[in-house]
């Protein structure tokens, strides 16, 4: 099986700790008030880019469902997002670990 590398692998990395974190979302939808919180926060500080701050909060509008399919996708888009997630909160050190190197070891999406 062929390793990936530099980007391919970030994106991997990404797409694979964030289908968790979809997972997680749509058995515990208020998850989705803490990351709404932490966008607000953003754009109140400055942080990100208010372009991705309005696409998130027009995400967020959709609900918990809508947001874990656009984490998941495996897109420009759902890639975009991810690069400016509020999930960092939902994983927990080792099992993002745990993920990261799974993603390293495979090159299937």
């Amino acid at each position: 099986m062929p390793r990936l590398a530099g980007h391919e692998l970030s994106d991997r990395r990404s797409l694979v700790l964030h289908q968790e974190v979809a997972r997680r979302l749509r058995d515990n939808p208020a998850l989705l008030n803490t990351a709404r919180l932490r966008v607000e926060d953003w754009a109140l500080s400055g942080s990100l880019h208010p372009r991705y701050v309005e696409a998130w909060r027009r995400l967020f509008d959709h609900g918990a469902l809508e947001v874990s399919r656009a984490l998941e996708d495996p897109g420009e888009a759902g890639q975009a997002l991810r690069q400016v997630s509020p999930f960092a909160f939902v994983l927990e050190p080792r099992e993002r670990w745990q993920l990261l190197r799974r993603a390293g070891a495979r090159s299937d999406p």
